[in-house]
């Protein structure tokens, strides 16, 4: 009996121990919940500066315009093909996912190419072309995915022309002319944001330049061609396409953010 009564009592004693020494724990320290996550919208609102480069090609077509008649004489086509590089400005804004712009650009170009004439056979001339500038001035509208934007554009354009032909048997000049030309143009490009204010994209022009009458000059260089005199004149249509790789820098529009 002694012995169940101790053990009653200490059985008593640790149930009033317990509540005590939990109330001496430390409390649970208080986590904050995690934020929400935040998806980067990219921008492409803004002002813009850029470099570009790449090639193109110029279909021409050269009609000799007879002399009191005006009738054409088919002389010959060529390629003119080559290089080129330049720049661009223009700005964008950007509503929703759809993106507006408008673009100035100008390049440094040497597309040049060459045919044998069908007409001066007898006396064997060279017809040759070559574009050393041009520019566009065009607007954009294009959707975006995010930091990925595929835009369309047009507008107008002008390109500078030289035009020389050359005495084949002797190889030297002949005639010449220079010309600028306007036109229109239209193109696609596709761009991709790879940092907030940095894109880099390709593109693809169309430069239409029709047909012109285009009046030669004499080099000097032959009797039947004093220098300065008028020796011919040509109707000469043509064509561009471009294929350009594009670097832009952006400011105005930074990166912003969507819960």
């Amino acid at each position: 009996m002694k012995q169940i009564l101790v053990g009653a009592i200490g059985a008593i004693a640790l149930g009033l121990a317990a509540p005590a020494s939990a109330a001496d724990l430390a409390a649970r320290p208080y986590t904050k919940a995690p934020a929400p996550m935040i998806a980067a919208i990219y921008d492409w609102s803004g002002f813009y500066i850029g470099i570009n480069g790449g090639g193109g090609s110029s279909h021409k077509c050269w009609d000799f315009v007879s002399p009191g008649t005006g009738a054409l004489v088919g002389e010959g086509c060529h390629n003119a093909t080559g290089g080129t590089v330049g720049g661009q400005i223009g700005y964008r804004w950007q509503s929703a996912s759809w993106v507006f712009g408008l673009e100035g650009q100008g390049n440094w170009a040497d597309f040049s190419g060459d045919n044998i004439s069908t007409v001066f056979v007898g006396t064997g001339l060279r017809d040759r072309s070559k574009i050393d500038s041009f520019g566009l001035i065009t607007g954009q509208v294009g959707y975006a995915w995010n930091n990925v934007l595929f835009y369309v554009k047009g507008g107008g354009a002008v390109v500078g022309d030289r035009y020389k032909s050359y005495d084949v048997p002797t190889g030297l000049e002949f005639d010449r002319a220079n010309e600028t030309r306007w036109g229109g143009t239209v193109g696609a490009g596709l761009e991709f944001g790879f940092a907030p204010n940095w894109s880099v994209g390709i593109e693809y022009d169309h430069i239409f330049l029709g047909h012109r009458n285009v009046t030669f000059t004499g080099s000097g260089n032959f009797a039947g061609a004093p220098l300065g005199a008028t020796t011919r004149t040509e109707h000469i249509g043509q064509d561009v396409d471009l294929g350009l790789i594009r670097v832009n820098y952006r400011w105005g529009g930074p990166v912003i953010a969507k819960y």
